[in-house]
C-alpha cells in the first residue's frame, strides 16, 4: 500500500514538472502568433496587394511572401524575445523561376484569376504590353503583380517571361498605343490580310516601322504584326498628350457607354464599376487603384454634405453601407460626377448615366440611398502618373 501511494506520489511530482514546459510553450505560440499578425497588419493590410501567408506549425514558420522586409521584420521580433523557431518562410520571386522573374501581356486582354484555374473568379484585367512582376508557377499558371500591385493569376499563354536583361531590352524599344476600342493587327500591311492578334484601347507593343499606312509592330512574345497608323500612336507622343481635366475625363468616359458590366473587367470587352473608373483614369494618363474599396482611400473628401454644388466633373462617388451597430464600412460600387442634371457615369449591368435629381428621368435612387461619399482625385493620389513614370518604355 506504502509503494502505491509512493508511486502516485511520483507521478503528481512528474506533472508538476511537466506542467510549466507546456505553458512556456504555449505562451511562446501565442507569442509568435502575435507577432505574425502585427506583422501582417503593418506590411499586408490588403491580401489583394500585398503577400504575406505565413504560418505557425508549432515552433516553424512557413508559408511565403513577397515582402523580404517583411519576413526580417517578424524574424527580428522572435529573436530579440528568444522565441525559437524553424524558418521555412518561403520569399518569392521563386528561385524555380531562373530569373525569369519579367512579364509582359502579351494578348488583347489578359483575364487575370483569383486562383490557378479558368474557373476560378475573374479578379482583374491587363491590356497588352502592361509589365508584370512574376511571383511563382503553379502548374500551368502564374502568380504576378499588376502595376497597381494587384495579386491574380494568369494562365502561361497570356503573359510573356523574361529574365532582366530581356526586359531591359522590350522597354528600351519605341512603343506603339492602339487607340480604338476595338480592331485587330495584320499580317501583312493590309486590312483583308489574315489577323495576328485581336486589339484593345491601351494595348500597347514594340514599334518597328512605318510602312505606309500600317505599322509593323512586335509582340512581347515574338510576334510580327501590322497595325492601321489610323488606329493607333506613338506612345511617347500618346502619354505626353494626356491632360486628366474634368472634360478630358467626362468625354473619355462617354466612349465606353453601353459597355456590358464584368466582374473584374477593366478593359474594352467589358468592365465592373471600379474597372471602369479605372480605364477611364488610364486612358487620361493615370492609374487609379483597383477595386472600389481601394479607390476610395485616395484623392480628398469633397463635401457633399449640402448638396452636389461643390463636385466636379472626373470626381468619383461611392456607394455602399456605412459603419453601423460594430460593423465596418462597405464600399461596393464607384461612379463618375459628369455634372449636368446632377448626374454621374457608372457600370451597372452596363455602362450609363444615372442622375441623382429625384425629378429627373434617369433619377438612380437606389444609388441615392446607398451614397458614401466623394473624393477628387489628382495626379498625385494615384498608383502610376504614366507621363512622369516610364512603365511600358
Amino acid at each position: 500500500m506504502m509503494k502505491k501511494h509512493y508511486f502516485i506520489l511520483a507521478l503528481g511530482l512528474l506533472a508538476a514538472a511537466c506542467t510549466p514546459g507546456k505553458e512556456t510553450a504555449t505562451s511562446a505560440n501565442g507569442a509568435m502568433e502575435a507577432h505574425i499578425e502585427a506583422v501582417r497588419q503593418e506590411y499586408a493590410p490588403d491580401k489583394r496587394v500585398a503577400l504575406f501567408k505565413i504560418e505557425q506549425r508549432g515552433n516553424v514558420l512557413a508559408g511565403e511572401t513577397n515582402m523580404p522586409e517583411a519576413k526580417q521584420e517578424l524574424l527580428g521580433k522572435l529573436k530579440a524575445e528568444n522565441i525559437a523557431f524553424v524558418d521555412s518562410i518561403q520569399v518569392l520571386p521563386d528561385a524555380e523561376l531562373e530569373g525569369k522573374t519579367y512579364g509582359v501581356i502579351t494578348i488583347s486582354v489578359a483575364n487575370l484569376r483569383s486562383e490557378p484555374k479558368h474557373p476560378a473568379e475573374l479578379a482583374t484585367q491587363a491590356t497588352m504590353g502592361t509589365p508584370v512582376n512574376v511571383l511563382k508557377k503553379q502548374r500551368g499558371w502564374y502568380l504576378v503583380q499588376t502595376p497597381d500591385k494587384y495579386l491574380s493569376w494568369v494562365d502561361a499563354a497570356g503573359v510573356s517571361l523574361m529574365d532582366k536583361a530581356s526586359f531591359e531590352n522590350w522597354q528600351k524599344s519605341p512603343k506603339l498605343l492602339y487607340t480604338k476600342p476595338y480592331g485587330f493587327a495584320y499580317a501583312t500591311a493590309s486590312a483583308t490580310a489574315g489577323t495576328v492578334s485581336d486589339m484593345v484601347y491601351g494595348d500597347v507593343v514594340a514599334l518597328n516601322e512605318k510602312q505606309g499606312n500600317f505599322y509593323a509592330v512586335t509582340f512581347p512574345d515574338g510576334r510580327k504584326g501590322f497595325i492601321p497608323a489610323a488606329e493607333s500612336a506613338r506612345y511617347d507622343e500618346w502619354v505626353a498628350s494626356r491632360k486628366p481635366t474634368g472634360e478630358n475625363l467626362v468625354n473619355t468616359s462617354k466612349q465606353l457607354m453601353g459597355l456590358p458590366y464584368l466582374w473584374g473587367g477593366t478593359s474594352f470587352k467589358g468592365v465592373d464599376c471600379s474597372g471602369f473608373t479605372k480605364t477611364v483614369y488610364f486612358m487620361n494618363g493615370l492609374v487609379l487603384p483597383r477595386d472600389a474599396s481601394q479607390q476610395v482611400h485616395v484623392g480628398e473628401l469633397v463635401d457633399t454634405s449640402n448638396g452636389w454644388d461643390k463636385l466636379q466633373p472626373g470626381d468619383l462617388l461611392f456607394f455602399g453601407s456605412p459603419a453601423k451597430d460594430g460593423k465596418p464600412e462597405r464600399v461596393v460600387h464607384v461612379g463618375m460626377w459628369i455634372g449636368g442634371n446632377q448626374e454621374f457615369i457608372h457600370s451597372a449591368g452596363r455602362v450609363r448615366i444615372s442622375s441623382m435629381n429625384p425629378q429627373a428621368e434617369n433619377f438612380d435612387e437606389p444609388e441615392l440611398k446607398r451614397f458614401l461619399r466623394a473624393k477628387r482625385i489628382t495626379p498625385e493620389d494615384v498608383v502610376v502618373d504614366l507621363r512622369k513614370t516610364a512603365l511600358y518604355q
